[in-house]
């Protein structure tokens, strides 16, 4: 293949199935051109649950890693969750060795509770007989110092080992993240174009890229957050009943709450999310358009209305996106309000039990410290909602392209082509509502030259992408070789078939690769001898860095006529069976047009040639020419039966060369210069 085809209206009933928030490319309310509107903004809400688990579903090749990960985050979560307890025992330590020195020396505990109570302060005495105080003697440091020690392993553990879990699950989510852009690029291979007909392509782009970005950034964010929370309540739920169960079940009275208010928040952001996105993909469609015809947007003076048109969408825009930061911002504090009911509940109930003898002080530090740990998992969790909503929301749009209705399943074709196509009533139509081609049926005999020629819409680029099986029929079949052409694999069809468009694509590569896309195969040799052939080897020698120059992705750096003898030169080195030329010399100067028909007759023989060609000059001597009007053939024959049938291919010709005729003289040689080459000339006619 040597460029990619023209994009078309809008396709058929059989066209692939898109997502149907988007209207089609190039459309807008209203009128006016492409560039100055978008798609509208999506409708319909979002399904978060199915989505966020067919998400999660792409991790499931990473099973061992996931169990490694969680492995980890248990044993990190163990020793953070142990913590706690083991700080409330160096508090009991310290306290215990306050008293202690405040207690006479030799006297024991009980004597010691026994005075107490004899004095009248009973509260005291059920305290300190709960505690294990030495009278007379002050603070441990040496028990002190090894509980500390411990507690400071525990703490160092657990980071290293939360370290080691976020290394894991960072290269598992980038290693899904990769796979979901191979799938996405591997299905973008296999859609039909009616897809990318109705596809923005700043819309799409934004899909491919922000998206999928977005849906790494929301994997890599919440994951690894989202397992620690969840182990991080079960560990302290578990260590807060060990405690105190009384505490356990004060501190959980701020689990529903903490989930009503997370519910009726995120219910109101996750709309506001899907419009964010919709308008992100929108506004990058808008800005693609606007840039790709800069040009033309400053020829007609249309700066201010682009202006206007992108500070509205880029409005709507930060609507949406405030809305959604604002709305789902508001879980942290709600959740941070919640949080602190709480912590003031556990510290006055605690207190009393720790007064009453019922608790030691350090059980009810680790309490406290457990309830922090609790509720903030929960506002972890509630924090996270907008990454989430926003990530889930990026995938079901990821979704929406890999879940497109793709090509019909391609059978196995004959494994040679020699180049006999047949249409036997072909019906195709963009809009089912208005027809294009209707009952047509014609033949192409192998290494005949067909030239395809009619007014503007009359279907001729429609015809060869019908032939490229670019669109599906309506009705009727094309047969290559008497081989149906829907039950040929499209790769190898189009293998066969070389084409060479009015609008030339390059890629961003040196001319050398641009001439060899065809076949990445072929040989130095072969490159230069069909660059020789097509004339692209007289201006690449005129280059400093000849066949090695770098053409960047706009083709900026060659002319459009060097541009259009590079894809020649593609289609040339191919050596297709079937080849199809859409005015492929229009972008060319009137004598390289000349040399240019000698290289097209050599290679268009021996291979049956499609050509649609305005300029009636270039398909004379066509084996085959087919007028078209509206869809259908009106007139077929040679040039000459066609001219002399005074129908309306003699009116086009007319039109085209009324005043002209084409002679066979020689120019006369430039003044001391070598001899002018023998090239057809032009002369007035003689009327």
């Amino acid at each position: 293949m040597s460029a990619v085809p023209e994009q078309k209206p809008a396709p058929g009933p059989k066209a692939a199935a898109e997502p149907k928030r988007l209207p089609p490319a190039g459309r807008r309310p209203g009128g006016g051109p492409p560039w100055m509107g978008a798609a509208m903004p999506a409708e319909k809400s979002m399904n978060f649950g199915p989505s966020a688990r067919r998400l999660l579903g792409r991790l499931r090749p990473h099973r061992l890693q996931l169990a490694a990960i969680v492995t980890l985050a248990v044993a990190s979560v163990a020793a953070s969750v142990i913590g706690p307890k083991i700080l409330g025992h160096a508090t009991d330590i310290i306290f215990s060795g306050v008293i202690g020195r405040q207690i006479p020396a030799g006297l024991s505990t009980e004597q010691a509770v026994a005075a107490a109570r004899a004095a009248g302060n009973d509260s005291y005495a059920d305290m300190l007989a709960r505690m294990d105080v030495v009278p007379g003697m002050g603070i441990d440091f040496t028990a002190l110092g090894r509980t500390l020690a411990l507690a400071l392993a525990l703490y160092l553990g657990a980071s290293l080992l939360m370290w080691w879990q976020g290394w894991l699950l960072n290269g598992v989510v980038q290693r899904t993240v990769l796979r979901l852009r191979a799938d996405v690029e591997e299905k973008l291979n296999r859609l039909p174009l009616p897809y990318f007909d109705r596809q923005p392509r700043g819309e799409l782009l934004s899909r491919v890229t922000n998206d999928i970005d977005n849906i790494s950034q929301t994997l890599s964010q919440t994951l690894s957050q989202l397992l620690s929370a969840l182990l991080t309540v079960v560990g302290v739920l578990a260590m807060m009943f060990w405690i105190s169960p009384l505490l356990a079940l004060v501190a959980l009275v701020a689990v529903p709450l903490s989930v009503v208010v997370t519910q009726q928040i995120a219910k109101r952001s996750q709309r506001r999310f899907i419009a964010q996105w919709t308008h992100t993909g929108q506004l990058n469609g808008l800005i693609e358009e606007a840039y790709t015809g800069h040009e033309l947007v400053k020829v007609f003076g249309r700066q201010r209305e682009v202006q206007a048109t992108f500070e509205a969408k880029n409005e709507e825009l930060f609507g949406a996106s405030f809305g959604a930061q604002f709305i789902s911002g508001i879980i942290m504090p709600a959740m941070m309000f919640v949080g602190n009911l709480s912590y003031v509940a556990i510290a006055v109930v605690g207190g009393l039990r720790v007064a009453s003898g019922s608790m030691s002080l350090g059980d009810v530090q680790a309490f406290i410290q457990y309830s922090r740990q609790f509720t903030q998992p929960l506002t972890q969790v509630a924090s996270m909602a907008n990454l989430l909503q926003s990530g889930v929301a990026s995938a079901e749009r990821v979704f929406e392209v890999l879940d497109a209705e793709e090509h019909a399943p391609d059978r196995v074709g004959p494994p040679r082509v020699t180049g006999r196509v047949e249409f036997e009533h072909v019906s195709f139509r963009y809009d089912p509502d208005k027809p294009l081609i209707d009952d047509l049926s014609l033949v192409a005999e192998p290494g005949h030259t067909v030239a395809i020629v009619g007014p503007t819409g009359a279907g001729k680029t429609t015809l060869v992408n019908l032939i490229m099986r670019f669109y599906e029929l309506d009705a009727g079949r094309i047969t290559l070789d008497g081989v149906d052409i829907s039950t040929m694999p499209r790769e190898e069809l189009r293998g066969r078939i070389g084409m060479v468009l009015q609008d030339t694509w390059l890629f961003g590569g040196t001319i050398r690769d641009n001439i060899a896309y065809g076949r990445p195969d072929a040989s130095e040799e072969e490159i230069l001898a069909a660059a020789r052939a097509t004339f692209v080897d007289r201006f690449v020698r005129s280059l400093p860095d000849g066949y090695d120059t770098v053409i960047d992705e706009e083709g900026s750096n060659v002319s459009a006529g060097e541009k259009q003898l590079i894809t020649i030169a593609r289609a040339f080195l191919a050596e297709p069976s079937l080849l199809i030329l859409d005015e492929a010399t229009s972008s060319v100067d009137t004598r390289t047009e000349v040399l240019l028909q000698r290289a097209m007759a050599a290679l268009r023989s021996d291979r049956t040639s499609f050509v649609i060609a305005h300029r009636l000059s270039t398909i004379r001597d066509a084996d085959l020419i087919l007028m078209m009007e509206n869809g259908r053939i009106v007139e077929q024959g040679t040039h000459d039966q066609l001219v002399a049938a005074d129908g309306a291919y003699a009116r086009l010709y007319r039109s085209q060369f009324t005043g002209a005729v084409i002679t066979d003289e020689v120019p006369a040689p430039p003044p001391g210069g070598a001899p002018a080459e023998r090239l057809p000339a032009v002369a007035p006619a003689k009327n």
